[in-house]
């Protein structure tokens, strides 16, 4: 037996250049919020001087808790290989459980979060274009501009970049970090010098000015906490792209972005206060202060909000491609558009459902003031299920942080609950989005479950018997033919059909076979020689984030293969769930063409089932 280990190759950054890095690809949704977050709540509530210090106080403490506590600090410390992420975290529990009831509860809340997730993924670009957009309203002599052609520079804008998706952003991407690292010191001064005009709202910090603007304002006030929240979107982000650049930059930087954040909101508000009239705070806050970098401003924010979407893009991909790896999701067509960086990946069928939903939202809201009616829900909903999960991994690891996730927890809660009131105001339309994918990873995961009951296998003690004999006949086929099978311990029905029944036999038969483990990146290669006459056994382990490159490990261990087996099922049924679970099986790649094969050597096997 043969065992070769190969290993990813990584590329280090120096620790400034990870936290300028981390700017880039972790801090560009939660940094540009700055820019639609207060001009949503003072539409909703009158900035007064004790609104403005209650309004302030409660995004204070909702970064602090929700993003610096519940993230930054709970959430990074959960990390398997140093990866995070929704079902990263569910790879760290699902061990660590003995009830079976809880397992499927644990998978449930993985599957609702994913689904929030690429629901946010559609929000998140539509609101972040368009209120960046909506700031060309500021200039002098465009206060009039046409909403329509807003609407329509903002739709361009969506579909440049992601028709960009399928080129890849490996080449754009080291300017991402530098033009967000220019954001947040823009985000920074502005704030400082309207702060400054007003000293004593640095008072905001204490969170009794929170608690007395929801108290004084009874249920009114804690609905505002649903347009508050919207501060904290992109949080999530700290904890699923912790793989790429490690947690400490990660860490780092949220500290600088933390600070900026905190001033420009309370520069925002003392303006906000001294300007009531206003729409757009930001925009007329900095046009105030400098008139005549007001136009680079724009680009900047224009640029910002486009780095966000990216990295929402980015991260949709990547949870896509970890949901098909772990068999939540059916095969789809991956693309690579890099050679050096392997997580740039680009799946077009995601791509185009992104682009065309958030085209839909543009369309139905027309404003980002409209849009953050929907916004918040999907967040809200994501970041309680990881402190549900977090929660659960902690007390099973006996750790004394429970009882600070349980706190997190209730937070989230009342913000979720919070959030219920925009439901018949547009937020159905992030639950209409997230049930889609829930339902498709539903069908298919209890499609698959059944399809395996019925496809029963053989073990292969059982198989060598039979194959034994009919290999000594001597009748066998020249060359050597590859079968791919789930485990070479477990013989596919396919090849007991194309061997046993049908005496299609080779001189060199492999059972070839691709096991996802638990590890996110992870590449190992076993050769079992001689487990039958003529008969070998060659195994991939992967992590369920490596991409696998099938033909360059065989040819690594000199295995030149004249056809390649592969089985295919044909699903009859009456059941309408089982009638999708095969369209899904048609429409989608099979396992061959999702490993790139070559299809000249390509022979399919259909096994007809009814379930």
């Amino acid at each position: 037996m043969k065992i070769h280990l190969i290993r990813e190759t990584e590329t280090s950054d120096s620790f400034g250049g990870g936290i300028v890095k981390a700017m880039g690809l972790v801090f560009g949704d939660i940094g540009t919020s700055p820019i639609y977050t207060l001009a949503v709540v003072f539409a909703l509530t009158k900035p007064s001087l004790d609104n403005i210090l209650g309004i302030v106080s409660l995004i204070v403490w909702t970064l602090t808790i929700l993003v610096s506590i519940e993230y930054a600090w709970l959430a990074t410390s959960l990390s398997h290989r140093g990866e995070g992420g929704a079902i990263v975290l569910r790879e760290i529990v699902l061990p660590l459980l003995k009830s079976g009831r809880v397992t499927a509860f644990v998978t449930v809340l993985t599957l609702i979060g994913v689904s929030l997730l690429l629901g946010d993924g559609v929000i998140t670009p539509a609101i972040s274009i368009l209120s960046a957009v909506e700031g060309i309203m500021v200039i002098p002599g465009m206060e009039q501009t046409s909403g329509h052609l807003l609407l329509v520079i903002a739709m361009i804008i969506a579909i440049i970049l992601f028709l960009l998706q399928s080129r890849g952003t490996n080449k754009l991407a080291w300017m991402f970090g530098p033009i967000m690292l220019i954001w947040f010191i823009a985000l920074t001064v502005s704030g400082l010098i309207s702060l400054l005009s007003m000293p004593e709202i640095i008072k905001a910090v204490n969170p009794y000015y929170a608690v007395k603007f929801v108290y004084d304002n009874g249920i009114s006030g804690f609905f505002v906490l649903s347009e508050v929240i919207l501060c904290a979107t992109g949080g999530e982000a700290l904890y699923a792209d912790m793989g790429h650049l490690g947690r400490k930059p990660i860490i780092h930087a949220w500290y600088f972005v933390f600070v900026a954040l905190i001033i420009n909101y309370m520069g925002q508000a003392v303006y906000a206060l001294h300007h009531p009239q206003a729409s757009n705070y930001i925009f007329g806050m900095f046009h105030e202060q400098f008139v005549w970098l007001y136009i680079p401003f724009l680009v900047l924010a224009i640029l910002a909000t486009v780095i966000a979407s990216q990295a929402m893009i980015s991260g949709v991909f990547s949870v896509v491609y970890q949901a098909i790896t772990t068999r939540f999701m059916p095969l789809m067509k991956i693309e690579f558009t890099s050679t050096s960086i392997q997580s740039q990946i680009y799946i077009s069928v995601v791509n185009w459902f992104l682009m065309l939903s958030v085209l839909l939202m543009m369309l139905l809201f027309q404003k980002s003031s409209n849009l953050a009616a929907a916004y918040g829900m999907a967040v809200t909903g994501s970041m309680t299920i990881t402190g549900i999960v977090m929660m659960i991994v902690f007390y099973h690891q006996k750790k004394w942080k429970v009882p600070i996730a349980a706190l997190v927890v209730i937070v989230d809660l009342l913000y979720l609950t919070s959030t219920f009131y925009k439901i018949p105001h547009g937020a159905y339309w992030s639950l209409v989005i997230a049930a889609i994918p829930l339902t498709l990873m539903t069908i298919w995961i209890r499609g698959y479950r059944r399809l395996f009951e019925r496809l029963m296998p053989l073990d292969i003690a059982t198989f060598l018997p039979s194959y034994e004999q009919i290999y000594a006949r001597g009748k066998n086929i020249p060359g050597t033919a590859l079968f791919f099978t789930r485990s070479h311990a477990i013989v596919s029905p396919y090849i007991v059909h194309c061997i046993l029944d049908s005496n299609i036999i080779f001189e060199h038969n492999i059972l070839a076979s691709i096991i996802r483990t638990d590890q996110p990146y992870e590449l190992k290669t076993k050769y079992h020689q001689g487990i039958g006459t003529g008969l070998d056994a060659f195994e991939i382990r992967a992590g369920y984030m490596t991409i696998v490159n099938v033909e360059a490990l065989l040819e690594r261990e000199s295995i030149k293969e004249k056809v390649i087996f592969y089985g295919d099922e044909d699903i009859i049924s009456k059941n309408p769930v089982w009638k999708v679970f095969s369209i899904l099986k048609r429409v989608f790649p099979n396992f061959v063409q999702f490993y790139r094969l070559p299809p000249k050597k390509l022979h399919g096997i259909v096994t007809r089932i009814e379930m």
